[in-house]
């Protein structure tokens, strides 16, 4: 039964951003004409499907982590006279359908349409959360520094209203800890409002080991400091469509940005490795979100699909954003890369695909108290 509880939600989350990513494509290829044979949700045997007006096959396979939209005649063409090969294989009428013949800023829009449909979707969820659960505009204030904390060591004092964290200005007592916990550097930057007037202070949190509010393990950083609501009360708004979209908006660019900095932190090898995290971490976390509510469950399911969308833009061949590496470079020479050039890339980036594949399940297993 527990298992139950943390499958289905993750199920049911991973089927709707795969679909939204797979249809970014769909549309955009039916748009330019472009002959789809497979509509796929999951991987490897079909378990169900049917087949439309148009011949597209749309089946769920027995692999449910991804998904693929399968194009007429889909093949990679490396050079204009293999293109040339490929065209003589189909009538003049079929010709029109193949997606290789079509205009580079076509393919690229295809390509890109995926990872768009994820930002999208991530936009309308928080959307529609803002406008029927409602928002949170709770100022916060200093009710109490802990001595020899990094907040006191800087000078941070009782009653100080906190503005804005790192140049975001802070809407909501809820905002804190995320500024505070998302930021990759190594100081953290707080603006106060003091008896009126506007004050600096440049703190370096402490890392403590802690636990999340679903119970999981997690590093935390502290400043050393209790908040209360400003005016003794949360205040918690259901906002209009035009507002509630600015904020969903807001918020998609938020986690874009702060998980572009986090990856760039791992690069710089100053990240926590252990944040990261594959499908069974997901699934973990979707299942145990998922017992809050329906919102609850659907936020999740924003923040999944933004970092889906993320990741395909990445320039690593097998992902969206390779595909578009690819366009890039045809577009600068006139042609096409040349196959050994290409089958490099694809090697490289199957490397690290299948690397970063084996860290997070390791971290997964890590996570749950298998090593």
């Amino acid at each position: 039964m527990n298992a139950i509880i943390f499958i289905l939600p993750f199920l049911a989350l991973i089927t709707l951003v795969v679909f939204i990513h797979e249809y970014g494509h769909y549309y955009f290829a039916k748009k330019f004409g472009v002959g789809i044979t497979d509509f796929s949700i999951g991987f490897g045997k079909e378990l169900f499907g049917f087949n439309d007006k148009s011949g597209t096959r749309w089946k769920f396979c027995l692999i449910p982590l991804g998904g693929y939209v399968k194009f007429f005649g889909d093949r990679n063409v490396f050079s204009q006279a293999e293109q040339q090969e490929l065209l003589n294989q189909y009538s003049p009428e079929d010709q029109k359908k193949l997606f290789v013949v079509k205009p580079i800023y076509q393919r690229a829009l295809v390509v890109a349409a995926g990872p768009f449909a994820n930002f999208l979707l991530a936009i309308v969820i928080f959307t529609f959360i803002y406008m029927f659960a409602g928002k949170d505009f709770t100022p916060a204030k200093i009710a109490e520094v802990q001595e020899n904390s990094p907040a006191s060591i800087v000078g941070l004092q009782k009653n100080d209203v906190i503005y804005s964290i790192n140049n975001n200005k802070v809407k909501s007592i809820m905002d804190i800890s995320t500024y505070i916990n998302t930021s990759s550097a190594e100081e953290i930057t707080l603006s106060i409002l003091r008896n009126d007037n506007e004050i600096f202070f440049n703190v370096i949190p402490k890392t403590i080991n802690d636990k999340d509010s679903l119970g999981n393990d997690i590093k935390k950083k502290v400043l050393g400091i209790k908040l209360v609501p400003l005016y003794d009360k949360f205040n918690k708004e259901k906002l209009g469509l035009t507002k509630a979209f600015y904020y969903a908006v807001k918020e998609t660019w938020f986690v874009t940005t702060s998980s572009l900095d986090f990856i760039v932190s791992l690069f710089k090898g100053s990240g926590d490795t252990s944040q990261l995290g594959g499908p069974i971490k997901i699934a973990k976390i979707t299942g145990q979100v998922a017992q809050y509510g329906f919102i609850a469950f659907l936020s999740i399911t924003a923040y999944i699909s933004i970092s889906l969308g993320l990741i395909n833009l990445f320039p690593i061949p097998m992902l969206d954003g390779g595909h578009l590496m690819f366009y890039a470079f045809e577009k600068i020479l006139g042609r096409p890369l040349k196959q050994k050039t290409q089958e490099g890339f694809f090697r490289i980036g199957l490397f690290f695909l299948f690397s970063l594949m084996f860290f997070t399940t390791f971290n997964d297993l890590k996570d749950i108290g298998l090593f």
